[in-house]
């Protein structure tokens, strides 16, 4: 019998280019290489092992007066890629 974890975590390395923002935080965030957590949980009930992902988080380094100061932000996929898109000068929304 296999025993699976309920859950996994992954992290990736993104590189923002430019200064970036996030939705629903304050202030512009400067550019650099930030490290992006994804946990995931398995998908109960199906005939072979899937994974869904429960959260994301960006992990955001303090820098000044806050130079000590680690923040680990949630964040959507959506989000994400909204921030990425905007850092690198190239925004696929459109502006009203």
């Amino acid at each position: 019998m296999r025993t699976w974890m309920n859950t996994r975590s992954s992290r990736l390395a993104v590189t923002f280019s430019h200064p970036f923002v996030l939705a629903g935080y304050a202030g512009e965030l400067p550019a650099r290489a930030c490290e992006v957590n994804v946990e995931e949980e398995l998908i109960q009930g199906l005939s072979f092992v899937a994974y869904r992902t429960a959260a994301t988080y960006l992990l955001v380094l303090g820098r000044g007066g806050q130079a000590g100061r680690t923040e680990l932000r949630m964040i959507t996929q959506s989000d994400l890629e909204t921030a990425q898109s905007r850092a690198s000068g190239f925004d696929t929304k459109q502006q009203s």
